[in-house]
């Protein structure tokens, strides 16, 4: 009788000891599923690799190359129809403009470390060979302002298509990657033609400039208000809009480049900021501007 009762004891003390077993192993897996996850085999998050930090933008560059048309040529700011790159916002020596290149790196740094490959005249399908001859010198920062040529055309269908805009700019953008895969590219947006013709349009000086065909698609018969020249000039001021669109979406894709947000699109130049020779392109004051946006794009410490 009580070597039966012991067998039974014995017997029930096992059958405890293996649920216990299977409830411990039970416990454990769960426990397991939750650490990964929901995947036991799948590695913890802190065994997983960090990821690698975002490049830092750098607000000192050593050196800086400006590229595009005639705004960064200093057209017309000093004397009727010729360039004054002393003046240019992005490398300029005047003091009265104190320009980017100044600003950043001192005036005698700029004088031997900044360069002017910008060409009046000067369209989209220009850059890519303007950024070559700008990456021969391994500048730090590249300045881009240009598109404004691209709607300045004799009539407004004459005008860059945007998506031809669009191809001609990133053809620009990858040539520069290859050869300075690591510069800062700064790009201004373009600056609102229908407000210069607004502004310029009150100086009988300057329109007699115009007639001499500056930027037909928006200054041909500058005087007239009737629904034909409206649309006209809101046909090149939407083009405008659709450049600067592009300009901010192929600058965004890459990560050392930076617009500026339109700040020069929106500036309102004033007829001090309007050369007194074409009333239409920047003067030494609008030149100043221009770089006043620039530096501050540039050095702005961004998350």
């Amino acid at each position: 009788m009580g070597h039966g009762t012991d067998r039974v004891t014995r017997g029930g003390r096992r059958r405890a000891r293996a649920v216990l077993a299977v409830l411990t192993v039970a416990v454990l897996g769960a426990a397991g599923c939750d650490a990964a996850g929901g995947d036991s085999s799948g590695p913890s998050p802190s065994a997983s690799k960090p990821s690698k930090p975002a490049p830092v933008w750098d607000t000192g560059p050593a050196s800086v190359a400006a590229v595009g048309d005639s705004i960064t040529r200093g057209f017309d700011a000093c004397t009727v129809l010729s360039d004054c790159p002393e003046v240019s916002w992005a490398t300029g020596s005047s003091a009265k403009v104190d320009s980017l290149a100044v600003r950043l790196l001192g005036k005698d740094r700029a004088a031997e470390r900044s360069w002017n490959h910008a060409v009046t005249g000067a369209r989209m399908a220009d850059l890519t060979g303007q950024v070559t001859r700008a990456a021969a010198h391994r500048p730090e920062l590249v300045a881009v302002m240009v598109g404004a040529n691209d709607a300045c055309r004799s009539t407004a269908s004459a005008m860059t298509p945007v998506a031809e805009f669009r191809s001609q700019f990133e053809e620009a953008m990858g040539t520069l990657r290859e050869k300075l895969p690591k510069a800062q590219v700064y790009v201004a947006s373009i600056p609102d033609l229908k407000r210069l013709w607004s502004e310029g349009r009150t100086n009988a000086l300057g329109k007699q400039v115009w007639k001499l065909g500056l930027c037909p698609s928006m200054l041909a018969d500058a005087d007239s208000l009737d629904s034909a020249a409206t649309l006209r000039r809101n046909t090149v001021r939407d083009r405008v809009t659709d450049y600067n669109e592009v300009l901010r979406e192929v600058c965004a894709k890459d990560r050392y480049c930076r617009t500026d947000d339109g700040a020069v699109h929106a500036f309102r130049f004033g007829t001090d900021q309007l050369s007194h020779w074409d009333w239409f392109h920047p003067s030494v004051s609008g030149q100043a501007r221009l770089a006043e946006i620039a530096y501050r794009t540039v050095t702005a410490k961004r998350p």
